[in-house]
């Protein structure tokens, strides 16, 4: 298992959710949001991104002993954290929109 450190960030799946409120966890705007993240959706939008990122599947968050949607170590040097996952929350809810009829 690889930890995060001083070069990564860690982003859970659960920081993308719609269902839950900034309250339980969401991190980006109700607009970005998207149903039923995971993390091999989260991974794959970070690597159209072009980051360096790890996968760790059965990472569980301090919050959630119990769900363990896994995680994903970012490299610090592509930018703030927040700046980072509101670009990958735009590219999974473009790929939702698109999947979905309106």
């Amino acid at each position: 298992m690889v930890s995060k450190g001083a070069d990564r960030f860690v982003l859970w799946p659960h920081y993308v959710d719609r269902r839950l409120s900034r309250a339980e966890g969401r991190r980006v705007g109700a607009a970005l949001a998207v149903k039923e993240p995971d993390v091999k959706w989260l991974e794959a939008a970070a690597r159209k991104a072009g980051l360096d990122v790890v996968v760790e599947e059965k990472a569980h968050h301090p919050s959630l002993p119990y769900d363990r949607p896994g995680r994903l170590l970012v490299a610090k040097s592509a930018g703030k954290k927040e700046q980072v996952l509101a670009e990958l929350a735009r590219q999974m809810r473009a790929a939702q929109d698109a999947r979905e009829p309106r």
